[in-house]
């Protein structure tokens, strides 16, 4: 009796166990769009990695030297500092903190990063590489992402291609492949809203909370959930999903509850932006003359002089991306653009907009969109598009500032 009951379940079992690795199981999971754009984000990281052995050759840091540095010191930039230092010691080591002298003001970043690098830190010694790896990993998922975002808005088109293609090409996809936060953080954010999209409210929320606990963005990402819920609710009688979108906020709560009670301050994460980074509140016109005054009054080097003036033509975007927004009515998006636009836009310059642009997914769309039937379009901005973009990499592995 006992060995005809649990003969069939071990067959079964191992039936099942057959099924879930089976490459047929992951054909169906990746369709083959999204084959098609996993291999244009391979390409692209390629093209990065390429990129980067050439600017080790061609840009030594000592002009005399025979032998080029290290492959991975080219992506060991400006924000990673901030992350391995918090993935390896924590936030406030030993006694140290906003009390010391010369302190880098490392709470200014989310723990979500630095807890993802530390842990998988213990799988790959490396640290530059572990960075690496979340990046190449998180950037997969967000490429698969934002092509099924742009097919629910147009099946049956290229635009879920050119969305990618747009958004792998754009000037400053060079954060995408690093070991900063962006990449990680969309591999959270664009499935939450392809989620919100879907009326998947507690899973869109999870997800989101994810998100929030990488950047403070994922609070803007929350608040077009929340938009696209409350336009969207009526017609699905789903009121009883309202406490979900009260869940991201919950990263943000425990983050600045471990703050305070490392430093007796509620609002230490703010102080640190603005000794760090000079992110005071300031009206928002005080913040374009700040900058411009910066871009083109020759009171900066020229390297920093040319980035400020990238903040300037990405705050414009940004402005006529959420005029266009509203105009068609899409609110949710329309929210995480202008939130995200209030937050940089009210400092005491700009800072990091152009970066920002990744996060901005309904840019992506709009512009493969408007990319149909419009080749000379899809021309045009990949021929200005790639030159910025090996610029901008180029700076970045360079070590100079990029934004």
């Amino acid at each position: 009796m006992h060995t005809t009951r649990t003969e069939p379940l071990r067959s079964a079992d191992t039936t099942g166990l057959r099924r879930v690795f089976a490459p047929a199981v992951w054909r169906d999971w990746l369709s083959p769009a999204d084959w098609r754009v996993l291999y244009l984000y391979l390409l692209t990281r390629l093209a990065v990695g390429m990129t980067a052995y050439c600017a080790l050759w061609l840009f030594p840091g000592n002009p005399e030297t025979r032998e080029p540095a290290k492959f991975g010191t080219a992506f060991q930039r400006w924000d990673w500092y901030h992350f391995v230092a918090i993935a390896r010691v924590g936030y406030f080591p030993g006694s140290s903190g906003p009390w010391t002298d010369k302190w880098d003001n490392r709470e200014a970043f989310f723990p979500g990063f630095p807890l993802v690098l530390r842990a998988v830190h213990t799988v790959v010694p490396h640290w530059t590489l572990s960075g690496l790896l979340i990046s190449f990993v998180s950037g997969g998922v967000a490429v698969v992402a934002l092509a099924r975002i742009g097919r629910a808005y147009r099946p049956g088109t290229s635009v879920d291609q050119d969305a990618v293609l747009f958004f792998l090409l754009s000037p400053c996809a060079i954060f995408l492949a690093v070991g900063y936060s962006e990449a990680l953080f969309l591999a959270f954010a664009l499935p939450a809203w392809l989620a919100a999209r879907r009326h998947s409210w507690a899973l869109a929320a999870i997800l989101a909370a994810f998100a929030t606990s990488v950047r403070i963005t994922g609070l803007f990402l929350a608040v077009a959930v929340a938009v696209h819920f409350v336009v969207t609710v009526r017609a699905h009688r789903r009121w009883r999903a309202v406490p979900w979108l009260a869940v991201p906020a919950l990263p943000v709560i425990g983050y600045f509850c471990y703050l305070h009670a490392q430093t007796g301050d509620w609002m230490a994460w703010k102080h640190a932006q603005e000794r760090g980074w000079y992110r005071t509140f300031t009206v928002p016109w005080d913040s374009w003359a700040t900058t411009w005054e910066s871009a083109f009054g020759h009171l900066q080097t020229t390297g920093y002089g040319i980035m400020f003036q990238a903040e300037l033509v990405a705050m414009v975007i940004g402005l006529v991306l959420l005029g266009l927004l509203l105009r068609r009515r899409h609110w949710g998006e329309a929210a995480y653009v202008g939130v995200s636009l209030l937050a940089l836009g009210t400092s005491y310059w700009y800072m990091s907009i152009p970066r920002a642009t990744l996060l901005w997914w309904p840019l992506w769309i709009g512009l493969a969109l408007w990319a149909q039937g419009r080749p000379r379009f899809r021309t045009a901005y990949l021929c200005l598009a790639v030159p910025l973009s090996t610029v901008v990499a180029l700076t970045f592995l360079t070590g100079r500032w990029a934004g």
